[in-house]
């Protein structure tokens, strides 16, 4: 974890409570963590998810690995440390969405293990909701719509997970969605909407 730089400074206890925001929005909230490979689906999904869960009436925020490290995360690079930083971060910031009855639906890699339970450590149990989009890294290189894994196998991109970086898939996630199979990516963000909707993250 990061080392705590700032000093004298006091946590300050909120009057409205995570209770009272939720029951505003009239649903819980928690993190929905895709996680898997370069062009596995992982954000086509989510964002499919989020406008069901829009359409619903549902609040959401999507946070994606792209636009984030355009942002909030742009000092990163991609080496091991800073990618812990930057899955640190957003851990905190999708920690404060939930705090306030927001479903945060987050797009990374996030390759290691490591870095993901340190995440989950910072939620309620229940609140973090790891979804795996098991899609194989042949049919990532077959979509390859950024040309990484054609720039890693020509050597001109270091790094690269899957290629020279491991990605090391998660033990228990609680959903793992198969990105290797013929279904739609509606007909895999109905599987995310249901299952929230079975584990009463929907309703308050």
């Amino acid at each position: 974890m990061a080392e705590q730089k700032a000093t004298n400074v006091t946590w300050h206890a909120h009057t409205v409570t995570k209770a009272e925001r939720w029951q505003g929005s009239g649903h819980k909230a928690a993190v929905l963590w895709f996680t898997g490979l370069s062009a596995s689906g992982k954000s086509t999904v989510a964002n499919a998810v989020d406008s069901l869960l829009n359409k619903m009436g549902k609040r959401t925020i999507v946070l994606d690995g792209d636009n984030i490290r355009m942002g909030l995360n742009k000092n990163l690079t991609f080496s091991a440390e800073d990618r812990a930083e930057n899955i640190r971060r957003i851990g905190e910031v999708s920690k404060l969405f939930v705090s306030a009855g927001v479903i945060s639906i987050t797009a990374f890699i996030s390759p290691y293990k490591a870095d993901r339970d340190k995440v989950r450590a910072l939620l309620e149990p229940g609140e973090f909701i790891e979804v795996f989009m098991d899609t194989s890294l042949e049919l990532c290189e077959q979509r390859d719509p950024k040309g990484l894994y054609k720039k890693a196998r020509a050597g001109l991109h270091k790094g690269m997970t899957g290629i020279d970086d491991p990605y090391e898939a998660p033990d228990k996630p609680e959903l793992v969605l198969d990105g290797n199979s013929n279904k739609s990516v509606e007909e895999l963000a109905q599987e995310v909407v249901a299952y929230l909707e079975k584990q009463g993250v929907l309703s308050v």
